[in-house]
Protein backbone atom coordinates (compact mmCIF):
# COMPACT_ATOMS: atom_id res chain seq x y z
CA UNK A 1 0.00 0.00 0.00
CA UNK A 2 1.34 3.08 -1.29
CA UNK A 3 -0.01 6.24 0.51
CA UNK A 4 0.98 9.85 -1.38
CA UNK A 5 -0.35 13.12 -1.69
CA UNK A 6 -2.11 15.17 -4.50
CA UNK A 7 -1.00 18.51 -4.88
CA UNK A 8 -3.22 20.77 -6.94
CA UNK A 9 -0.80 22.61 -9.11
CA UNK A 10 0.48 19.32 -10.32
CA UNK A 11 -2.56 17.45 -10.54
CA UNK A 12 -4.28 15.49 -13.30
CA UNK A 13 -7.45 13.15 -13.84
CA UNK A 14 -5.10 10.23 -15.03
CA UNK A 15 -2.83 10.51 -11.66
CA UNK A 16 -6.08 10.30 -9.51
CA UNK A 17 -8.00 7.32 -11.50
CA UNK A 18 -7.73 4.53 -9.72
CA UNK A 19 -6.31 6.05 -6.18
CA UNK A 20 -8.23 5.57 -2.89
CA UNK A 21 -9.42 8.18 -1.39
CA UNK A 22 -7.95 8.28 2.38
CA UNK A 23 -9.95 11.97 3.34
CA UNK A 24 -13.61 13.05 2.47
CA UNK A 25 -13.72 15.64 -0.19
CA UNK A 26 -16.58 18.38 0.40
CA UNK A 27 -17.36 20.92 -1.68
CA UNK A 28 -17.76 24.70 -1.42
CA UNK A 29 -20.80 24.25 0.60
CA UNK A 30 -19.10 22.13 2.95
CA UNK A 31 -21.31 18.86 1.81
CA UNK A 32 -19.17 15.86 1.50
CA UNK A 33 -18.77 14.95 -2.50
CA UNK A 34 -16.59 12.03 -2.53
CA UNK A 35 -16.43 9.48 0.71
CA UNK A 36 -12.97 8.41 2.10
CA UNK A 37 -12.19 5.05 0.95
CA UNK A 38 -13.96 5.54 -2.69
CA UNK A 39 -12.25 4.36 -5.92
CA UNK A 40 -11.74 7.22 -7.63
CA UNK A 41 -13.14 5.95 -11.24
CA UNK A 42 -12.00 8.36 -14.28
CA UNK A 43 -15.44 10.08 -14.34
CA UNK A 44 -14.82 11.06 -10.62
CA UNK A 45 -11.13 11.77 -11.38
CA UNK A 46 -12.67 14.76 -13.71
CA UNK A 47 -15.35 15.85 -11.50
CA UNK A 48 -12.66 15.80 -8.24
CA UNK A 49 -10.34 18.49 -10.43
CA UNK A 50 -13.74 21.22 -10.87
CA UNK A 51 -13.39 20.94 -6.78
CA UNK A 52 -11.61 23.84 -4.96
CA UNK A 53 -8.96 21.76 -2.99
CA UNK A 54 -5.37 22.59 -2.43
CA UNK A 55 -4.22 18.75 -1.99
CA UNK A 56 -6.14 14.89 -1.72
CA UNK A 57 -4.21 12.08 0.23
CA UNK A 58 -4.46 9.39 -1.62
CA UNK A 59 -3.84 5.72 -1.76
CA UNK A 60 -2.36 3.25 -4.77
CA UNK A 61 -3.58 0.39 -5.06
CA UNK A 62 -0.99 -2.26 -5.78
CA UNK A 63 -0.71 -5.73 -7.41
CA UNK A 64 -1.56 -8.39 -4.99
CA UNK A 65 -3.29 -5.64 -2.77
CA UNK A 66 -7.37 -5.83 -2.34
CA UNK A 67 -10.09 -2.53 -1.55
CA UNK A 68 -11.62 -2.64 1.54
CA UNK A 69 -15.19 -3.42 -0.17
CA UNK A 70 -13.84 -6.79 -1.66
CA UNK A 71 -11.66 -7.56 1.26
CA UNK A 72 -14.40 -7.62 3.93
CA UNK A 73 -16.93 -9.50 1.09
CA UNK A 74 -14.08 -11.98 0.85
CA UNK A 75 -14.23 -12.07 5.08
CA UNK A 76 -17.90 -11.87 5.36
CA UNK A 77 -18.10 -14.99 2.68
CA UNK A 78 -16.04 -16.77 5.34
CA UNK A 79 -17.98 -15.38 8.16
CA UNK A 80 -21.42 -16.40 6.75
CA UNK A 81 -22.80 -20.15 7.84
CA UNK A 82 -25.77 -21.82 7.89
CA UNK A 83 -28.86 -19.57 8.11
CA UNK A 84 -27.38 -16.42 8.11
CA UNK A 85 -27.34 -13.70 4.49
CA UNK A 86 -25.31 -11.19 3.47
CA UNK A 87 -26.34 -8.09 2.93
CA UNK A 88 -25.05 -4.57 0.97
CA UNK A 89 -21.71 -2.86 1.55
CA UNK A 90 -22.13 0.01 3.51
CA UNK A 91 -20.27 2.09 6.13
CA UNK A 92 -17.02 0.07 5.28
CA UNK A 93 -18.57 -3.28 6.01
CA UNK A 94 -20.72 -5.94 5.16
CA UNK A 95 -23.31 -7.16 7.39
CA UNK A 96 -24.01 -10.59 7.86
CA UNK A 97 -27.83 -11.24 8.87
CA UNK A 98 -29.96 -13.99 10.26
CA UNK A 99 -32.30 -15.78 7.85
CA UNK A 100 -34.60 -16.89 10.57
CA UNK A 101 -35.73 -17.05 13.62
CA UNK A 102 -33.07 -19.06 15.83
CA UNK A 103 -29.72 -19.35 18.03
CA UNK A 104 -26.59 -17.14 17.04
CA UNK A 105 -23.37 -19.75 17.19
CA UNK A 106 -20.35 -18.31 17.37
CA UNK A 107 -17.31 -20.17 16.80
CA UNK A 108 -15.50 -17.86 19.72
CA UNK A 109 -12.20 -19.39 19.35
CA UNK A 110 -11.45 -18.94 15.42
CA UNK A 111 -13.46 -15.47 15.62
CA UNK A 112 -10.46 -14.42 17.61
CA UNK A 113 -7.95 -16.23 15.21
CA UNK A 114 -9.10 -14.48 12.42
CA UNK A 115 -9.35 -11.00 14.31
CA UNK A 116 -5.46 -11.51 15.14
CA UNK A 117 -4.54 -10.97 11.61
CA UNK A 118 -3.82 -7.25 11.25
CA UNK A 119 -6.21 -5.45 9.31
CA UNK A 120 -9.30 -8.28 9.73
CA UNK A 121 -12.26 -7.17 11.54
CA UNK A 122 -15.33 -9.24 12.13
CA UNK A 123 -17.88 -8.44 15.29
CA UNK A 124 -20.74 -10.18 16.23
CA UNK A 125 -23.42 -10.59 18.80
CA UNK A 126 -23.22 -12.48 21.86
CA UNK A 127 -22.68 -16.39 20.85
CA UNK A 128 -26.01 -17.97 22.24
CA UNK A 129 -28.53 -15.02 21.24
CA UNK A 130 -31.61 -15.64 20.05
CA UNK A 131 -32.16 -13.62 16.72
CA UNK A 132 -34.35 -12.64 14.11
CA UNK A 133 -35.26 -12.72 10.62
CA UNK A 134 -33.17 -9.98 9.12
CA UNK A 135 -31.43 -9.13 12.09
CA UNK A 136 -27.32 -8.42 11.68
CA UNK A 137 -25.78 -10.94 13.16
CA UNK A 138 -21.88 -9.71 12.22
CA UNK A 139 -20.39 -7.14 10.16
CA UNK A 140 -17.02 -8.07 8.18
CA UNK A 141 -14.40 -5.26 7.05
CA UNK A 142 -10.84 -4.52 6.95
CA UNK A 143 -9.60 -1.55 9.01
CA UNK A 144 -7.40 0.24 6.46
CA UNK A 145 -8.93 0.85 3.25
CA UNK A 146 -6.14 -1.58 1.55
CA UNK A 147 -4.66 -4.86 2.69
CA UNK A 148 -2.61 -7.36 1.58
CA UNK A 149 -4.44 -10.18 0.07
CA UNK A 150 -2.48 -12.72 1.13
CA UNK A 151 -3.83 -11.75 4.74
CA UNK A 152 -7.56 -12.25 3.62
CA UNK A 153 -6.70 -15.69 2.49
CA UNK A 154 -5.16 -16.41 5.29
CA UNK A 155 -8.85 -15.37 7.26
CA UNK A 156 -10.18 -18.16 4.62
CA UNK A 157 -7.40 -20.87 5.98
CA UNK A 158 -8.50 -20.54 9.13
CA UNK A 159 -12.53 -19.95 8.57
CA UNK A 160 -12.71 -22.69 5.67
CA UNK A 161 -13.27 -26.03 7.39
CA UNK A 162 -16.02 -24.97 10.46
CA UNK A 163 -18.61 -23.68 7.84
CA UNK A 164 -18.37 -20.21 8.70
CA UNK A 165 -17.40 -18.41 12.03
CA UNK A 166 -21.42 -17.72 12.74
CA UNK A 167 -24.60 -19.68 12.17
CA UNK A 168 -28.23 -19.56 13.23
CA UNK A 169 -30.02 -22.99 14.45
CA UNK A 170 -33.54 -22.37 13.45
CA UNK A 171 -36.20 -23.50 15.64
CA UNK A 172 -38.23 -27.05 14.77
CA UNK A 173 -41.70 -27.54 15.08
CA UNK A 174 -41.49 -29.68 18.30
CA UNK A 175 -44.05 -30.78 20.29
CA UNK A 176 -43.44 -29.90 23.95
CA UNK A 177 -45.83 -31.49 26.61
CA UNK A 178 -46.09 -30.51 30.22
CA UNK A 179 -46.45 -32.87 33.30
CA UNK A 180 -47.76 -30.28 36.53
CA UNK A 181 -48.12 -31.78 39.81
CA UNK A 182 -51.34 -30.51 41.35
CA UNK A 183 -49.58 -28.11 43.87
CA UNK A 184 -51.77 -25.18 42.35
CA UNK A 185 -54.52 -23.68 42.46
CA UNK A 186 -56.95 -23.86 39.51
CA UNK A 187 -56.47 -19.90 38.46
CA UNK A 188 -52.54 -20.83 38.81
CA UNK A 189 -52.58 -23.62 36.64
CA UNK A 190 -54.48 -21.57 33.68
CA UNK A 191 -52.05 -18.73 34.15
CA UNK A 192 -49.04 -21.67 33.95
CA UNK A 193 -51.04 -23.02 30.33
CA UNK A 194 -51.71 -19.66 28.52
CA UNK A 195 -47.89 -18.34 29.64
CA UNK A 196 -46.65 -21.47 28.21
CA UNK A 197 -48.13 -21.66 25.16
CA UNK A 198 -47.78 -18.09 24.54
CA UNK A 199 -43.54 -19.35 25.09
CA UNK A 200 -43.96 -22.97 22.74
CA UNK A 201 -45.98 -20.68 20.03
CA UNK A 202 -43.41 -17.89 19.46
CA UNK A 203 -40.41 -21.02 18.69
CA UNK A 204 -43.14 -22.55 16.27
CA UNK A 205 -43.74 -25.48 18.40
CA UNK A 206 -47.11 -26.92 19.62
CA UNK A 207 -48.27 -27.38 22.92
CA UNK A 208 -50.07 -30.64 24.16
CA UNK A 209 -52.81 -30.22 26.72
CA UNK A 210 -50.81 -30.06 29.56
CA UNK A 211 -51.65 -32.68 32.29
CA UNK A 212 -51.89 -31.81 35.84
CA UNK A 213 -51.74 -35.01 38.11
CA UNK A 214 -51.84 -35.57 41.75
CA UNK A 215 -49.05 -35.49 43.98
CA UNK A 216 -47.90 -39.00 43.42
CA UNK A 217 -45.05 -40.76 42.27
CA UNK A 218 -46.85 -43.10 40.10
CA UNK A 219 -49.30 -40.77 38.89
CA UNK A 220 -46.29 -38.58 37.49
CA UNK A 221 -45.03 -41.55 35.93
CA UNK A 222 -47.96 -42.60 34.14
CA UNK A 223 -48.41 -38.94 32.69
CA UNK A 224 -44.95 -38.63 31.74
CA UNK A 225 -44.87 -42.15 29.73
CA UNK A 226 -48.20 -41.42 28.27
CA UNK A 227 -46.82 -38.23 27.00
CA UNK A 228 -43.86 -39.82 25.20
CA UNK A 229 -46.02 -42.20 23.72
CA UNK A 230 -48.34 -39.75 22.43
CA UNK A 231 -45.36 -38.48 20.43
CA UNK A 232 -43.67 -35.50 22.88
CA UNK A 233 -40.83 -34.64 21.37
CA UNK A 234 -39.72 -32.36 24.89
CA UNK A 235 -41.36 -32.73 28.22
CA UNK A 236 -41.40 -30.04 30.68
CA UNK A 237 -42.05 -30.96 34.44
CA UNK A 238 -43.81 -28.30 37.27
CA UNK A 239 -44.82 -28.15 40.56
CA UNK A 240 -41.90 -29.88 41.80
CA UNK A 241 -40.58 -29.68 45.38
CA UNK A 242 -36.63 -29.62 43.24
CA UNK A 243 -34.60 -29.31 46.74
CA UNK A 244 -36.61 -32.73 48.25
CA UNK A 245 -34.75 -35.80 46.51
CA UNK A 246 -38.05 -37.42 47.45
CA UNK A 247 -40.23 -35.44 45.17
CA UNK A 248 -42.97 -37.67 42.87
CA UNK A 249 -41.06 -35.95 40.36
CA UNK A 250 -37.22 -37.86 40.99
CA UNK A 251 -39.40 -41.01 42.12
CA UNK A 252 -41.08 -40.97 39.05
CA UNK A 253 -37.60 -40.75 36.79
CA UNK A 254 -36.22 -43.37 38.76
CA UNK A 255 -39.03 -45.39 38.29
CA UNK A 256 -38.89 -44.71 34.47
CA UNK A 257 -35.53 -45.22 34.46
CA UNK A 258 -34.62 -41.64 33.22
CA UNK A 259 -31.38 -39.95 33.33
CA UNK A 260 -30.85 -36.93 35.42
CA UNK A 261 -28.23 -34.81 33.49
CA UNK A 262 -27.89 -31.84 36.25
CA UNK A 263 -29.75 -30.84 38.92
CA UNK A 264 -29.29 -27.34 39.60
CA UNK A 265 -28.09 -24.71 37.00
CA UNK A 266 -25.52 -21.40 38.00
CA UNK A 267 -27.68 -18.46 37.09
CA UNK A 268 -30.57 -16.98 38.80
CA UNK A 269 -33.32 -16.62 38.20
CA UNK A 270 -33.61 -20.24 38.05
CA UNK A 271 -30.95 -22.23 39.43
CA UNK A 272 -33.47 -24.60 40.48
CA UNK A 273 -34.19 -25.40 37.18
CA UNK A 274 -32.68 -29.60 36.55
CA UNK A 275 -32.48 -31.62 33.23
CA UNK A 276 -33.13 -35.77 32.82
CA UNK A 277 -33.27 -37.33 29.09
CA UNK A 278 -35.68 -40.83 28.87
CA UNK A 279 -35.65 -42.24 25.06
CA UNK A 280 -33.45 -39.72 24.05
CA UNK A 281 -36.34 -37.05 24.92
CA UNK A 282 -35.20 -34.31 27.15
CA UNK A 283 -36.86 -33.74 30.54
CA UNK A 284 -36.53 -29.81 31.86
CA UNK A 285 -37.74 -29.76 35.15
CA UNK A 286 -39.14 -26.02 35.36
CA UNK A 287 -38.09 -23.91 38.14
CA UNK A 288 -41.25 -22.32 40.40
CA UNK A 289 -40.00 -18.97 39.64
CA UNK A 290 -40.56 -19.73 36.08
CA UNK A 291 -44.04 -21.20 36.23
CA UNK A 292 -45.72 -18.05 34.91
CA UNK A 293 -44.43 -14.82 33.19
CA UNK A 294 -40.91 -14.14 34.80
CA UNK A 295 -37.98 -14.51 32.80
CA UNK A 296 -35.62 -17.12 33.81
CA UNK A 297 -32.88 -20.02 32.98
CA UNK A 298 -35.92 -21.80 31.87
CA UNK A 299 -35.88 -19.16 28.67
CA UNK A 300 -32.36 -19.76 27.65
CA UNK A 301 -32.92 -23.43 28.20
CA UNK A 302 -35.93 -24.02 26.26
CA UNK A 303 -34.79 -22.16 23.34
CA UNK A 304 -31.70 -24.19 22.89
CA UNK A 305 -33.89 -27.51 23.17
CA UNK A 306 -36.01 -26.50 20.66
CA UNK A 307 -33.48 -25.64 18.38
CA UNK A 308 -31.68 -29.05 18.58
CA UNK A 309 -28.71 -28.00 20.27
CA UNK A 310 -27.34 -30.12 22.54
CA UNK A 311 -28.18 -29.20 25.99
CA UNK A 312 -26.22 -31.72 28.47
CA UNK A 313 -24.62 -31.35 31.98
CA UNK A 314 -21.64 -29.35 30.46
CA UNK A 315 -23.47 -26.92 28.38
CA UNK A 316 -25.91 -26.29 31.41
CA UNK A 317 -22.55 -25.81 33.48
CA UNK A 318 -21.68 -23.09 31.29
CA UNK A 319 -24.60 -20.52 31.69
CA UNK A 320 -23.07 -19.71 34.93
CA UNK A 321 -20.63 -16.80 32.96
CA UNK A 322 -23.40 -14.26 32.34
CA UNK A 323 -25.56 -16.20 34.48
CA UNK A 324 -26.61 -13.34 36.41
CA UNK A 325 -29.97 -12.70 34.46
CA UNK A 326 -31.06 -8.85 35.90
CA UNK A 327 -32.20 -6.52 33.37
CA UNK A 328 -29.50 -5.45 32.04
CA UNK A 329 -29.25 -8.99 30.82
CA UNK A 330 -32.62 -9.20 29.49
CA UNK A 331 -31.08 -9.36 25.88
CA UNK A 332 -30.44 -13.33 26.19
CA UNK A 333 -34.26 -13.98 26.37
CA UNK A 334 -36.73 -14.06 23.37
CA UNK A 335 -39.12 -11.19 22.74
CA UNK A 336 -42.09 -13.75 23.46
CA UNK A 337 -44.39 -10.50 22.93
CA UNK A 338 -44.76 -7.43 19.87
CA UNK A 339 -43.27 -4.31 21.12
CA UNK A 340 -42.75 -5.90 24.81
CA UNK A 341 -39.70 -6.37 26.48
CA UNK A 342 -37.69 -9.15 25.94
CA UNK A 343 -38.41 -11.98 27.89
CA UNK A 344 -41.73 -10.29 29.19
CA UNK A 345 -45.28 -11.85 28.30
CA UNK A 346 -47.40 -9.33 30.01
Amino acid sequence: MKARIVRRAAAQPSALAGTVLSRDVRGADGARRFPKGSVVSAADASALMELDWTELHVIDIEPGELHESEAGRRIAAATAGDGTTIGGFGGGAWPVASALRGILRVDVSRLARENAIDGACVYTLYDGQIVEPGEVVARAKITPFVIDESRIELVERIVRDGGGLVRVLGFRPLTVAAVVQETLAAPAQERFRAALAVKIAWFGARLAEPQFVPVDGGAVAAAVDAALSAGADVVVMAGTKALDPLDPAFVALDTLGARLERFGVPAHPGSLLWIARLRDVPIIGMPSCGLFSQATVFDLVLPRVLAGDDVDAGALGALGHGGLLSRDYAFRFPRYRDGGARGELA
